[in-house]
């Protein structure tokens, strides 16, 4: 009886991950264009992407976004988490509402931000003009174009990653804190010794998917800037989306494909070597 319950799962798994990543591999070494025969070209699109200045421009770019997104989501996650775990009136109202742009479409709220960023007519620089002060052009200037990417994303994935902080916090026992409180720990000592270390394997799941989030980063960058202005805001996906579909050079895009997985490899077990400790003794 298992084997007839794990054999329909291994069929999936072989038919929609393993195939397409072989296939997609396979093409990497083509210069397969979609309408007419693939013909095998070797290692050439890899060495093509070596003097690809554009290719290497996105991830300068993601490198940017990432070095900005990944810090900020964790600190607005983790203290909008602290702040709904309060067991208060109305708390679970709160939680929601910091949840619900998780629930929103990329494209359905890029487009949204693109009237709230506009240069005249926009939410945002309205506000600012009650102060005096002369808002920009959020998505046309290069130097606040991956900065409103960076507002957005935040806008979106905060919610979701508040929530798996209140599920570690929620997991924390209350002795630690009761101990702590009588041996006359400050509010920040409890933060510092208790809460931080026991967080820290959330706070790795939470940088993790950051991370890889980062670097596919694309719904974003397509709506709100189309990886304007002057290329500051285009990511590796998009590139790839565009070498693939808009170029139709399946078999280079899929080598850019296969560089941006090892690259999201890579900076995953950069991530988890630097978080890895031991487990927090309860």
């Amino acid at each position: 009886m298992a084997y007839l319950f794990i054999t329909p799962t291994m069929l999936l798994f072989l038919a929609f991950t393993i195939v397409p990543v072989v296939m997609a591999l396979y093409l990497s070494f083509t210069n397969y264009d979609v309408v007419s025969r693939m013909d095998f070209v070797g290692v050439d699109n890899y060495k093509r992407l070596v003097d690809d200045a554009l290719f290497w421009q996105t991830f300068k770019n993601v490198f940017y976004y990432s070095i900005i997104f990944v810090p900020l989501n964790i600190m607005i996650s983790l203290l909008l988490g602290m702040l709904m775990n309060f067991k208060r009136i109305g708390v679970k109202l709160f939680r929601t509402m910091n949840y619900l742009p998780t629930l929103t479409s990329a494209v359905a709220a890029a487009t949204v931000w693109i009237w709230l960023l506009h240069p005249e007519f926009g939410l945002v620089n309205g506000i600012l003009s009650y102060f005096g002060i002369i808002g920009p052009a959020w998505l046309a200037q290069t130097e606040t174009a991956m900065l409103s990417i960076i507002l957005v994303t935040l806008w979106q994935s905060v919610g979701s990653n508040m929530i798996i902080y209140i599920a570690g916090l929620q997991g924390i026992p209350e002795y630690l804190y009761e101990s702590a409180k009588l041996d006359g720990a400050t509010a920040f000592d409890r933060f510092r010794y208790i809460t931080w270390p026991q967080l820290r394997p959330t706070t790795f799941l939470v940088s993790t998917m950051s991370i890889i989030g980062a670097l596919q980063l694309f719904d974003q960058a397509f709506v709100l800037t189309q990886g304007g202005p002057g290329n500051v805001t285009k990511t590796p996906v998009y590139l790839i989306y565009q070498q693939g579909f808009n170029q139709l050079q399946m078999g280079y895009a899929s080598a850019q494909a296969f560089i941006l997985a090892v690259a999201i490899l890579i900076f995953s077990f950069i991530n988890m070597r630097i978080n890895k400790s031991e487990e927090p003794i309860v």
